[in-house]
């Protein structure tokens, strides 16, 4: 299996989705007092081959049926690349598919592969292991790409990355590996090479007033780690190792500290990269791998990392990673251009941040990675679509196997709970058996990313789509989604139906950033949330007002406002649920089953309530501002055909021309041409059974309070909850508000529980008002003062909070 370049980037053994440390982690006393009193020429030794047993596993038992497999399936990779080398005295290129050898993004993909081959040549047991055949050529095929395209000569052309990241961490690593074999010229030779092109983890070579961050910052502090070991050079380990601190530049880039703007990790669970594109699947694992690889790899030596900060590493892990992750799956919400990646599904990057948190593990203080492996446990046993061995090389299948035999670690259920990431514009909403996740946009987060031929149809991904886990069917995104879902109809949307261009089809990634300032909500008591957000689209003078209310069985989506002068059909999209190959699940209507044939279509008008057999219940309830009759709701049953290289063509990372077809059921509202104020409400009840879903249609427990572009509220009264989010100066069900904000408020006997956002960060000061008396407060944020009596009101200093959340108890 050909990896995406991320995947490669870190410890990337032959197939591994990631390659990680068999024993590496804090050195054991022993390490630490021999490599404290050897020579420093010992000291390099251990830690190149620390760094060699993190490429390949070290030791471990080839009859284990486990590890048999995955020694198997390195070495078929190896072994195929290894019969298409060409080993010829004229070559032009290593493989015939990767030429010219001089292109950067051909010799950026032939060091991987070289890297592939060595691994399997220094692993035991497969047929590629200590040939000195293989060890001749690779060393001449190394020899070859640094006298034909990678060197100290040349300057750097087309993708940055190839020449700063992508090539020297493989160079690097095979370099490692095949050490006692090659000549100490040829040696000098490549890490000159990469002095040149990655001399610090601090700076971009071809743009050094830029400094590095995030992901790319940990990736170069790892080249720079492993060149130093191999020239044997101490202060360049050390400059690595203070290249995650940013020691040379006082901090200000450090990856152990929480970002307000910016690339990094956010103290509420948010990360950026690229400075405003929500990545924590793809470049955070990648932060989260390299950071910890370095930091497991120096351990107990003249080198090893003291910053007492690294502790938001290890906050990470919880506060970032575990909400996005769904048994084992990383959701698209959070990896960006990534999703149109062939080779990179959600179980793939998955398994490579579950490896990563694993690793980090072995060097964590014991309450961080206890709760760590309970966590890889319960995803690793829940996930049976895509076994996580399959998936990975032997170091990480080490690390793993030894957490699943061990009795003493228990299995950690699945997270539960509302999570609001106001600094990335995501929001989750989990239950025991599902989970929601709400991609939004606005001037600070970009709506997608495309380029360098990737994300071709990214078009919508941010504007509100909203991706339903289910425990049952673990390959709703995963298998074959993005290459045959309409892309102009993705869940949770409001679209205009014009055609559009592939994004990304030139040089270089970039960014698309709307122009509305509302995208975020509020979270009360860790359970409940509210979000809203203001579509302002792309190249169409559609607008809307979006809101969604989390609560425990439920969420209800309303949108008001729906405006446009184009002459072309608005849509928003209810359901568009992969089937895959052959599904045929019962869809009810009413109570009534619609026809089950591929191609069938229907106006569903009036209807109540849908049930889609194995995913849950939809209903369409009345609501204030809806026009007589309502707004059409559509539906129908497609099979759909499409190929990943339709949606990236990227040179290391493009998809096959191979046709693949999924089945879909759509439901969507037709708020027809040019609509006027339209609006839509429903109600989608994931896991519901047909029964539950007519009889929460018929008994309404949720009520629609407002659905205006003043005010989108709903109350649960069962709940005691009252949730609104104001575009302005307005009331609903008796709560007042004397701005734009969210709020929640939930009385529960004679407590009350109140939680107040701005996520249009426009604001100040904001005040509620209450439809119920209010004695005191009993716990209050510092931004929150009350003003008690008959109708109590809540003043809430917002400005400054980011569009996080403010709560208060109150008797």
């Amino acid at each position: 299996m050909d990896l995406t370049r991320r995947q490669t980037l870190t410890l990337a053994g032959a197939t591994a989705a990631a390659a990680l440390p068999l024993t590496a982690g804090v050195a054991t006393a022993a390490d630490a007092v021999e490599a404290a009193d050897a020579p420093a020429a010992d000291a390099f030794d251990a830690l190149l081959a620390r760094a060699e047993e993190q490429l390949t596993g070290g030791a471990f038992d080839t009859a284990d049926p486990d590890f048999a497999a995955a020694v198997k399936a390195l070495d078929t990779q190896a072994s195929a690349w290894w019969k298409d080398l060409d080993r010829s005295a004229g070559r032009k290129a290593l493989w015939a598919d990767l030429s010219p050898a001089s292109d950067p993004g051909m010799f950026g993909q032939s060091y991987p592969r070289l890297r592939t081959l060595a691994t399997a040549w220094a692993t035991p047991g497969t047929s590629l292991t200590g040939s000195a055949e293989v060890a001749d050529a690779l060393v001449a095929a190394l020899g070859f790409l640094g006298s034909t395209g990678y060197n100290p000569a040349r300057g750097e052309s087309g993708n940055w990355w190839f020449w700063e990241i992508g090539a020297p961490r493989a160079l690097m690593d095979t370099c490692v590996l095949l050490r006692s074999k090659l000549p100490a010229a040829d040696l000098a030779g490549y890490v000159a090479t990469v002095a040149k092109f990655c001399p610090n983890p601090d700076r971009r070579t071809n743009s050094p007033s830029l400094s590095e961050t995030g992901a790319n910052r940990a990736d170069k502090a790892v080249i720079v780690a492993l060149r130093g070991l191999l020239a044997r050079d101490a202060a360049t380990v050390a400059l690595a190792r203070d290249g995650l601190s940013d020691v040379r530049d006082n901090g200000r880039r450090s990856l152990f500290t929480y970002v307000t703007s910016g690339d990094g990790f956010y103290e509420d669970g948010s990360f950026v990269q690229h400075d405003s594109v929500a990545y924590t699947g793809t470049y955070g694992s990648v932060l989260l791998g390299s950071a910890g690889q370095l930091i497991a790899l120096l351990a107990g030596s003249d080198w090893a990392l003291n910053d007492p900060k690294v502790s938001v590493l290890y906050e990470a892990v919880e506060r970032s990673f575990s909400p996005v992750m769904f048994d084992g799956l990383m959701m698209d919400a959070l990896r960006g251009r990534a999703i149109s990646r062939e080779r990179a599904r959600d179980y793939n990057d998955g398994a490579v941040t579950l490896t990563y948190i694993l690793q980090l593990a072995a060097g964590a203080p014991a309450p961080y990675a206890d709760r760590w492996r309970a966590l890889a446990k319960g995803w690793v046993s829940r996930n049976k679509a895509n076994p996580y061995a399959g998936l990975v090389g032997i170091p990480a299948l080490a690390r793993a196997k030894a957490v699943l035999d061990d009795k003493a670690i228990p299995a950690a259920e699945r997270l539960t709970g509302h999570f609001s990431f106001a600094d990335m514009d995501r929001v989750v909403h989990r239950r025991p058996g599902w989970a929601l996740a709400l991609s939004l946009s606005s001037k600070r987060i970009a709506a997608y990313e495309a380029g360098n031929g990737e994300n071709l149809h990214g078009w919508y991904t941010g504007d509100g789509m909203t991706y339903l886990y289910d425990g049952d069917d673990l390959g709703q995104f995963g298998d074959g989604f993005w290459p045959t879902v309409d892309p102009y109809r993705l869940p949770g949307t409001t679209v205009d139906t014009r055609a559009r261009a592939d994004l990304g089809t030139g040089a270089g990634a970039g960014t698309y950033r709307p122009k509305n300032a509302v995208a975020g909500g509020v979270v009360l008591q860790d359970r409940y949330g509210a979000a809203a957000m203001e579509l302002i689209a792309d190249g169409s003078t559609l607008q809307a007002r979006k809101a969604w209310f989390c609560l425990d069985n439920a969420v209800v989506a309303l949108g008001a406002g729906i405006t446009a002068s184009d002459s072309r059909t608005i849509e928003t999209v209810v359901e568009n649920r992969s089937l895959h190959t052959d599904g045929a699940p019962r869809l009810l209507v009413d109570g009534r089953r619609q026809p089950g044939e591929q191609g069938w279509s229907a106006s569903l008008s009036g209807a109540d309530w849908a049930h889609l057999e194995g995913t849950g219940g939809y209903v369409f309830p009345d609501h204030p501002g809806r026009a007589p009759g309502g707004v059409p709701l559509r539906a129908l049953r497609e099979e759909r055909t499409g190929s990943w290289g339709a949606l990236n063509s990227g040179a290391d990372t493009g998809g096959d021309t191979d046709l693949v077809t999924r089945r879909y059921v759509t439901l969507w509202f037709d708020h027809g041409s040019s609509p006027t104020d339209s609006s839509y409400a429903y109600v989608l009840l994931p896991g519901a059974s047909a029964v539950a879903t007519g009889v929460w249609a018929h008994s309404r427990p949720v009520r629609i309070v407002a659905n205006d572009a003043t005010v989108q509220a709903v109350e649960a009264r069962r709940l005691g909850l009252l949730a609104a989010h104001f575009w302005g100066p307005g009331s609903a069900g008796g709560l007042t508000s004397s701005g734009p904000g969210t709020v929640l408020v939930r009385r529960h006997g004679d407590a009350i529980s109140v939680a107040v956002a701005d996520p249009g960060r426009t604001g100040s000061t904001l005040t509620v008002e209450l439809p119920f008396p209010v004695r005191k407060v009993t716990r209050a944020d510092d931004t929150i003062t009350l003003t008690p009596g008959r109708r109590p009101v809540l003043t809430v200093v917002v400005a400054g909070s980011r569009g996080h959340s403010h709560t208060a108890e109150l008797a």
